[in-house]
């Protein structure tokens, strides 16, 4: 057994989450101590940089966190738990030349939301620069974040889209993922880079994602849009543990994995368990379509085992830190969203 903390007893600060968030498995500790050399994580200032960045030092491994740090406090507080930092804009062509030489790198760099009217730098950030630091690291291990917006929408009774399935991006955005990926890809055939690419959706904490999002209009007395009646959720730890787990499977051509949850979740189902657990009716509007954007992880499943977070206790949570008040990221996911406008 290796629980993430008690059944009991969610995180009440977010000091405690951000323990949690970064406490590795002893799998993910063995192949830590299993996998040569350092580890420079290329955006490291999202939602999800941070965490991986102090999950990877946890376990053991020397951790180079490179992004702008525009958000207040935060390089000081990964230098504090362990993380070397570098600040840098990565689509200044010196500032990438200047990054340490390390053999594994997790790219984690890109641009969703404000693409809509702004196209051209989400696909100089989406697709340009992943060709740049396939170049800048042709020697390293590469895992690079991408998305299950690659795939197009698919029949919810079909289980989701695998990594077999053909892309079929809806959007610009989605179109620039594919087109990061596309540029990983080529530059590996051409320099015989070992990669993986991690399609992901949707990686979920406390303080933002699709559970939050549902649970607060719940509370709220807001009603819930069903029009995308089914999502796949990961808790956020596991997505980056298994990202981390993937640096020792990266080969030329590069790995495709899905990374999520197995749940196919209602989306009605969880506002009811929401509505539950609030004492509150539940409002709802639209009607489920056929359609959702889901993936299958089962290979990824096959490779590292299921998430060590289960879905029950990551509505738990969630409800909890609603209800003491725990703070948010106000960063919208926009699962509702159908056309791949964001």
């Amino acid at each position: 057994m290796d629980p993430l903390l008690p059944r009991d007893a969610p995180p009440e600060t977010e000091e405690a989450l951000e323990a949690c968030l970064s406490h590795p498995s002893p799998e993910l500790a063995a192949d830590m101590a299993a996998l040569d050399g350092d580890i420079l994580v290329l955006g490291a200032g999202g939602k999800m940089g941070p965490s991986l960045a102090r999950l990877a030092v946890r376990a053991g491994k020397r951790v180079v966190a490179v992004a702008r740090f525009t958000s207040p406090g935060l390089r000081a507080a990964l230098a504090r738990d362990g993380v070397e930092t570098v600040s840098a804009d990565l689509m200044d062509e010196a500032g990438l030349r200047a990054l340490p030489d390390l053999p594994n790198v997790v790219f984690m760099a890109g641009q969703k939301f404000g693409t809509t009217g702004n196209e051209a730098q989400t696909w100089a950030m989406n697709a340009y620069l992943p060709g740049r630091v396939a170049e800048r690291f042709r020697g390293s291990r590469i895992v690079a974040f991408s998305t299950g917006n690659v795939y197009p929408l698919t029949a919810v009774a079909h289980g989701g889209a695998d990594e077999g399935l053909p892309p079929g991006p809806v959007g610009e955005y989605a179109q620039s993922c594919l087109g990061r990926e596309r540029a990983f890809e080529h530059f590996s055939r051409r320099h015989g880079t070992p990669g993986a690419l991690i399609r992901l959706n949707y990686a979920v904490e406390l303080r933002y994602g699709v559970l939050l999002e549902v649970a607060r209009a719940v509370r709220e007395g807001r009603p819930v849009d069903l029009r995308t009646g089914h999502v796949n959720v990961i808790w956020q730890g596991d997505a980056n543990t298994m990202a981390l787990r993937a640096l020792r499977l990266c080969a030329s051509p590069p790995v495709v994995l899905n990374v999520t949850g197995p749940e196919t979740v209602s989306v009605r189902w969880l506002a009811a368990r929401f509505g539950e657990r609030f004492g509150v009716p539940v409002r709802l509007t639209g009607a489920e379509a056929d359609t959702a954007l889901l993936s299958n992880a089962a290979c990824a499943f096959g490779l590292f085992g299921y998430p060590r977070m289960p879905l029950a206790r990551l509505i738990d949570w969630t409800a909890h830190w609603l209800e003491r008040g725990g703070p948010t990221l106000e960063r919208p996911t926009h699962f509702q969203e159908r056309e791949g406008r964001f």
